[in-house]
């Protein structure tokens, strides 16, 4: 059984994977002003801050976009 992410995904004809949801959501949170201790703890449930800095210093602003624009077509 699919989940819902890809569920509706394949409704739309976007390939999405939970994981590309959450990166999306910590990403937009962080270029948006949110502390990087919520985004950390809240929305990516990490336990240390640094695996937070460590996956969102590899992705710039430019790149998030490039990569949905990928996946929207």
């Amino acid at each position: 059984m699919l989940g819902s992410d890809k569920r509706l995904g394949r409704d739309v004809g976007v390939k999405l994977r939970p994981h590309d949801l959450r990166r999306h959501a910590a990403t937009q949170a962080s270029r948006s002003g949110v502390p990087l201790e919520m985004v950390s703890k809240v929305i990516l449930r990490h336990a240390d801050i640094a695996t937070t800095q460590r996956y969102l210093g590899k992705i710039s602003v430019a790149e998030a976009s490039r990569m949905i624009e990928s996946w929207l077509g």
